[in-house]
């Protein structure tokens, strides 16, 4: 799969963007604050239909603009045209002058994944963000789970709401016990299945880029022990004191691991910086396997982050994939970068290709 064209309009502090793209590497150079991250941020909207920067829509519109259009040419196993309309008025989406209505009827058309800063989340950040990296794999390579999560997500505020009230309806509150643990049972057996498949490739990815042998593990701590349903009696009491549920798969976690210690709490940074990677780099992997081709790579400024030996690991990794786009800057240009790469230069949100 790889990104043919992308065309911009009131994009962050680009006006107006029509370019084409060949499979390859492909280098964005700039200085900073010239709108480098802002054409990957672009291409994982077209991806995701949000940014990877955790900000709205309405952030992402071009200073005194009302509205941005986001389009591209994906070419995968077909050709599909983007074109991503949003204003706080009006939202469109279509394929191919197709409207697209639903979200799961979307998702897949472009497949990437992204490696940026935020990614340390993913070790010292809150397990939300380990939660979030489970569903958002989920939903690109699972039939149905986006519905799902979103029914589990909808039972669950209304139970809570329910469970805030001085004296909730009890009857109304089983009504939504019961379609809670009928979604809930289900993600966490979706999620039990992903990590068991990740857990591998993430252990291959990380010593390909670590400088020495470790053993780097994940593993899903599901807050639900053994029954969903026994484990919501158990703790009516402690619900009615908090006014919240506090069992389920809003409440999972997933443990990051390496030679049997909590990475959070006794890794390096050097080796928080490679697990993160390797997490992503498992993505990539399981996207590719999936879908039969690898997903786009957006780079931003993480060579940096690591030292000369790390970015020698990951780099043979990364040129195997089919399409990559990765931002620096001439002072931070990593020496391991050869062959027939793609260069261009970013100026005040304005790309032309560079010999």
């Amino acid at each position: 799969m790889h990104l043919a064209r992308l065309k911009l309009r009131d994009f962050r502090n680009i006006r107006r963007l029509d370019v084409a793209f060949e499979p390859g590497f492909h280098v964005l150079l700039g200085r900073n604050a010239q709108g480098k991250t802002n054409l990957l941020e672009a291409v994982y909207l077209l991806a995701t239909l949000r940014s990877f920067r955790g900000v709205g829509n309405a952030q992402i519109i071009r200073h005194d603009r009302k509205a941005f259009f986001a389009g591209g040419l994906a070419i995968g196993q077909a050709e599909n045209d983007i074109r991503y309309y949003w204003s706080a008025a009006q939202r469109k989406l279509t394929i191919n002058e197709k409207p697209i209505r639903r979200i799961a009827d979307y998702l897949g058309t472009l497949r990437t994944v992204v490696f940026c800063t935020e990614d340390s989340l993913l070790v010292n950040g809150p397990a939300k963000s380990r939660r979030r990296f489970l569903d958002l794999l989920l939903t690109q390579t699972r039939p149905g789970y986006l519905e799902l999560l979103h029914r589990y997500t909808e039972a669950l505020r209304s139970r809570n709401a329910l469970l805030k009230r001085d004296s909730p309806d009890l009857t109304l509150l089983d009504s939504f016990t019961r379609e809670l643990v009928s979604n809930g049972e289900k993600l966490i057996t979706a999620r039990h299945d992903l990590v068991k498949k990740l857990s591998p490739l993430i252990l291959l990815g990380y010593q390909k880029i670590a400088t020495k042998t470790e053993d780097a593990h994940i593993d899903y701590a599901p807050s639900v022990r053994e029954d969903f349903e026994v484990d919501l009696a158990k703790s009516r009491s402690r619900e009615q004191r908090y006014r919240t549920t506090l069992v389920g798969p809003h409440r999972d976690e997933l443990n990051l691991t390496l030679n049997g210690r909590s990475v959070a709490q006794y890794a390096s940074e050097g080796q928080k910086r490679t697990f993160a990677i390797a997490l992503k780099m498992a993505q990539a992997d399981y996207l590719g396997g999936i879908h039969g081709s690898p997903p786009i790579l957006l780079i931003d400024d993480v060579m940096g982050e690591l030292d000369a030996r790390r970015r020698a690991g990951l780099f043979p990794l990364v040129s195997r994939v089919g399409q990559v786009f990765m931002t620096c800057t001439e002072e931070n240009w990593p020496g391991e970068l050869t062959g027939n790469l793609h260069r261009w230069q970013v100026d005040q949100g304005a790309v032309s290709r560079k010999q």
